[in-house]
């Protein structure tokens, strides 16, 4: 199981860092998103995967530790404003800009108000 989820986390965080490196700008959206993913599923793994034990301790022998859920609750809310955010900040480059492209030097697509 302990190999899964390293393996999971290790595909989630390089497909991450590779979009990320694009010159596009949804690319680099949910390469980011691929990479909060990898955060996240590394956060929960911090907890222990513990099945049928109570999340405190109460005289079992073992238990689970809720503090990386709540971190992995609060990440994942974040990160949906933070991709939403990004998400409207790269529609209003390619408006401004008229082009995808991350630095916005991209010349196939003429930006608004060139002459053609």
């Amino acid at each position: 199981m302990e190999a899964l989820i390293a393996l999971a986390i290790g595909t989630l965080t390089g497909c991450g860092v590779y979009l990320i490196l694009r010159a596009r700008t949804f690319a680099v959206v949910l390469g980011l998103t691929l990479l909060s993913y990898g955060v996240n599923l590394f956060l929960f793994a911090t907890g222990r995967l513990v099945i049928g034990q109570p999340p405190v301790i109460s005289g079992a022998l073992g238990h689970a530790d809720p503090l990386p859920q709540a971190l992995v609750l609060t990440a994942i809310v974040i990160g949906f404003a933070m991709t939403a955010f990004v998400i409207m900040l790269s529609l209003r480059a390619r408006d401004e800009f008229g082009n995808d492209h991350v630095d916005g030097t991209d010349t196939t697509v003429p930006a608004k108000g060139d002459a053609a």
